[in-house]
């Protein structure tokens, strides 16, 4: 399977996106610090899922990311194409070339697998996602431990050499 980090922290930054999603736009800066990603590399993905038209970018003071779609129209099988992923289990992409350029053995068994999986991701949306309570629950924790480490830093600000004020 060729689902790599790159489409996992898509559809992570793009559940954050959706369970924060109250109105006013929500930074990359945020979403990285929740959910311990970098933060360049997800301006890159982000690139991306607004070029497939996912999220919309809202500038100036106050801006960030928005959904672009209702999240019931967002499925992780978009996400994931977004980013330009593939959920393909057969060693030719499908091509039918997997064996001196003939179709391998396993590869009608492979290509239905991806086609399951495909089907699979195509079939939960993130409406479906944002609405379970283990998921909520989990935004919620990390809603508050960023919270906390933010009020601590503002507390113990560091000085331009890195140090903390005594």
């Amino acid at each position: 399977m060729r689902l790599t980090t790159k489409g996992r922290y898509a559809v992570t930054a793009m559940l954050d996106l959706a369970l924060h999603d109250q109105g006013a736009p929500t930074t990359l800066a945020d979403i990285a610090d929740r959910q311990g990603l970098s933060l360049s590399y997800l301006e890159q993905l982000f690139s991306q899922l607004r070029r497939a038209g996912l999220v919309k970018s809202v500038r100036g003071p106050g801006g960030g990311y928005r959904l672009a779609r209702a999240t019931p129209d967002i499925s992780i099988d978009d996400i994931i194409l977004a980013v330009d992923e593939e959920v393909d289990v057969t060693r030719c992409g499908g091509l039918g070339n997997c064996q001196n350029g003939h179709k391998c053995l396993g590869h009608h068994l492979w290509q239905g697998l991806s086609q399951q999986i495909r089907g699979f991701l195509q079939g939960i949306h993130l409406a479906d996602l944002i609405k379970e309570p283990q998921l909520v629950a989990l935004a919620a924790l990390q809603d508050q431990d960023l919270a906390r480490v933010r009020a601590t830093q503002a507390a113990h600000p560091l000085r331009g050499d890195g140090l903390r004020h005594k």
